[in-house]
């Protein structure tokens, strides 16, 4: 009976153990994600196309969109919208003058669809890892 008992004991320290580490591999996950506020101090506005440049971006990184909501908003477009400056029909519009977006791997692209607002620079590309 007693190595009955001290097997069950074994097979649960294992489990906590197990459940520990797994804990430990998820918060460690999430500890590397970065936070970008988007133009720095300058917050999304007009000339932000090379922000993102020199820095190293990953998946699960957020960026944070600062701007007047009367004035622009951001709109996850693909690299046909980024290159035309357009909104595709059914698009998110994020427009609450803090917006966090959580980077997805490979290029993620955003643009401000107020008229004339991308067409002068107000987009970016950010590629994460």
């Amino acid at each position: 009976m007693a190595q009955g008992r001290g097997s069950a004991a074994r097979g649960n320290s294992a489990v906590v153990l197990a459940l520990v580490l797994l804990c430990v591999l998820l918060h460690g996950e999430f500890a590397e994600s970065a936070v970008y506020s988007v133009g720095d101090r300058g917050g999304w506005s007009f000339n932000t196309a090379g922000w993102p440049r020199g820095k190293r971006f990953s998946a699960g990184d957020v960026l944070v969109f600062k701007y007047s909501p009367r004035a622009h908003n951001v709109v996850p477009v693909s690299a046909a919208g980024y290159n035309s400056c357009s909104t595709p029909r059914g698009a998110r519009v994020l427009q609450t003058g803090n917006d966090r977006v959580t980077l997805r791997r490979g290029t993620n692209y955003f643009i401000c669809s107020f008229p004339g607002h991308c067409q002068a620079g107000m987009k970016i590309a950010v590629t994460a890892a």
